[in-house]
């Protein structure tokens, strides 16, 4: 006897349809245009999420260096003057200390200068 896929095959759409739903047009309505659509955006997600951490570095990077040269020092001598004073502190941080805790990156910079 022979078994037909019909409730697997529904079920299987029916997820795709369902991460479908809102899309424009027939983008949410035609099988095809559904599956491009779902592939290509899981695809673009996926991109995303990894393009996500180099835009925060950036903005933390940013933040450092405005931080740095209100007190007259350049992002990369203050970088290079922690690695040889021998901090390891990541840029998250130091961003957030630069934002929050003006006077422990001041430290900082004076430790970074020196």
């Amino acid at each position: 006897m022979r078994i037909k896929a019909g409730v697997n095959t529904r079920k299987g759409k029916k997820k795709i349809f369902r991460l479908a739903k809102g899309a424009y047009s027939s983008k949410s309505k035609n099988w095809r245009h559904v599956l491009q659509h779902v592939e290509k955006s899981l695809d673009r997600a996926y991109t995303g999420r990894k393009d996500r951490k180099g835009e925060f570095r950036s903005l933390w990077i940013g933040r450092i260096n405005a931080a740095c040269r209100e007190r007259n020092l350049t992002y990369g001598r203050f970088i290079n003057g922690l690695k040889k004073a021998g901090i390891t502190l990541n840029r998250k941080m130091l961003s957030e200390m630069a934002l929050r805790d003006e006077a422990s990156f001041q430290k900082l910079v004076s430790l970074a200068a020196a």
